[in-house]
């Protein structure tokens, strides 16, 4: 069947020339079995006339898509890894694969990969994907968009048929190769790469692709000012994915700077976790000793990100403006968590000085009551106190912690896109997405290739998704 008309493709990374990129060849499986295609996506692009068989052939197979690459692309870079500088990155297994138009805003985006195959960057790996790897990536991208988080999304996941060896976890263990949808694959790491060889006029050269084809509001005449608009524009998108991760109570795990890309867009998910209770150190990955990329670290982490990417600019710039571009990042993630936190809760804006008080109190609650998250959200969406009042955990909100909470809820009105009536919220508990969940919607697919709980969690995520209303905001 062919592609349908509506369909654009792009070849625009390749216009960057070959010292941002590697052309692969894509690894041939043994085996292809269909374990998750994005229905959303693949009509927003307009790739849903692809037949099942047509689609392992081109998410599969790595059969080119018309008018895109002739053959993959493995990109270039570098980056801090804990705050340790690797100059031996770039997408070791994985590739950019494709790129399109969206159909709906007509936005460049990226198709990429996961477990395609070893290219010059493997370091010794195998080049593969766990299929316990790609079907956590789908539940992380679902829920995360379900939430209102500016997320890559998991485009197609196809079983491979091979059996890998791993440390952490069971092994011989299926594979998989995944195929993420993003608005770029440009990370901090890329300027680290030529920053690190001194190449300052790739740097620069960056920039403006960056401002041409992703960030259109920092395009300017001048290009030492739009270096400065460039910056500014990735510090306060970077600022509002950290307050969205916030809100969401999502913990990414491993923010190292080539996992942080310039349109301030979640991806990449190895570690992840969602904290159970609002615990400010509460980690996702068992190798962070330190708590370095804990859950109320984020933030700070993500400003050091930045402050890289403002080095890499240095040579074609000025410190004390870049230094000043990077100062709105507060500002922007306090403003934007505080309005994702109301959002989250279907509550209106009662004025800048009660949402942050409102804010203030329902977190000081969470913290010291260790109350569930999800759950406090869902009880109290749109302010209901008649289903707090049936909530297992109602005698927490009958307690003397949460009266100032009670008192902030007061001054708003739920939002007019509560959806209050949705049938969600008539249901016994909230949907999450905890590690213990997923654990136990793996162990039947690893033992007897029973898909249904894993079916469910999507569905709930979906129901979710439609009575939160998270599908008409902006990507």
């Amino acid at each position: 069947m062919p592609l349908a008309e509506a369909f654009q493709p792009a070849t625009t990374h390749a216009d960057l020339g070959e010292e941002f990129y590697d052309v692969v060849a894509p690894a041939r499986f043994p085996q292809h079995v269909l374990r998750w295609r994005n229905r959303r996506w693949d009509r927003r692009v307009g790739l849903d006339t692809l037949t099942d068989a047509e689609w392992i052939e081109h998410f599969g197979k790595f059969e080119p898509l018309p008018g895109s690459f002739p053959a993959p692309l493995a990109l270039r870079y570098h980056g801090h890894q804990f705050r340790s500088y690797n100059p031996d990155l770039g997408d070791g297994r994985g590739f950019l694969f494709a790129q399109m138009r969206d159909l709906r805003d007509g936005r460049l985006l990226d198709l990429g990969t996961k477990g395609s195959g070893r290219t010059p960057y493997h370091r010794g790996a195998d080049g593969r994907l766990t299929l316990k790897g790609g079907v956590r990536e789908v539940l992380a991208t679902e829920m995360l968009e379900a939430l209102g988080v500016y997320t890559s999304k998991s485009f197609s996941l196809i079983e491979t048929g091979e059996a890998l060896q791993r440390q952490d976890e069971p092994s011989p263990t299926r594979a998989s190769v995944l195929v993420r949808l993003s608005h770029s694959h440009i990370r901090i790491g890329t300027f680290q790469r030529f920053a690190y060889f001194k190449q300052h006029d790739q740097v620069a050269r960056l920039v403006r692709h960056c401002c041409a084809h992703y960030i259109h509001e920092a395009q300017r005449q001048d290009e030492g000012e739009q270096v400065i608009a460039f910056y500014e524009a990735v510090v306060r998108r970077v600022a509002r994915l950290g307050a969205q991760w916030m809100a969401a109570g999502f913990v990414h795990g491993v923010l190292n700077t080539d996992n942080i890309n310039i349109t301030g867009e979640s991806f990449d998910y190895g570690p992840w976790r969602w904290a159970p209770s609002y615990k400010p150190d509460f980690t996702a990955a068992y190798f962070d000793y330190g708590g370095l990329y804990a859950l109320a670290r984020q933030p700070e982490a993500l400003l050091w990100n930045l402050a890289r990417l403002g080095g890499c600019l240095l040579p074609i710039s000025e410190e004390e403006r870049l230094q000043a571009a990077l100062e709105p990042f507060e500002a922007e993630l306090h403003a934007t968590f505080t309005r994702q936190v109301l959002w989250r809760l279907g509550l209106a804006s009662a004025g800048e000085e009660a949402d942050a008080a409102t804010v203030r109190a329902l977190y000081q609650f969470l913290l010291d009551s260790q109350a569930p998250l999800d759950r406090v959200f869902f009880d109290w969406r749109g302010g209901d106190a008649e289903r707090a009042r049936r909530s297992p955990i109602a005698d927490l909100y009958a307690g003397a912690g949460f009266a100032q909470v009670k008192d902030a809820f007061a001054a708003h009105r739920p939002a007019e896109d509560a959806r209050l009536d949705h049938p969600y919220f008539a249901r016994p508990e909230p949907c999450s997405m905890l590690i213990d969940e997923v654990e136990a919607l793996w162990a039947p697919i690893a033992e007897r290739d029973d898909w249904s709980l894993f079916q469910a969690k999507i569905a709930a995520v979906a129901e979710m998704a439609d009575a939160l209303g998270s599908a008409t905001l902006p990507p």
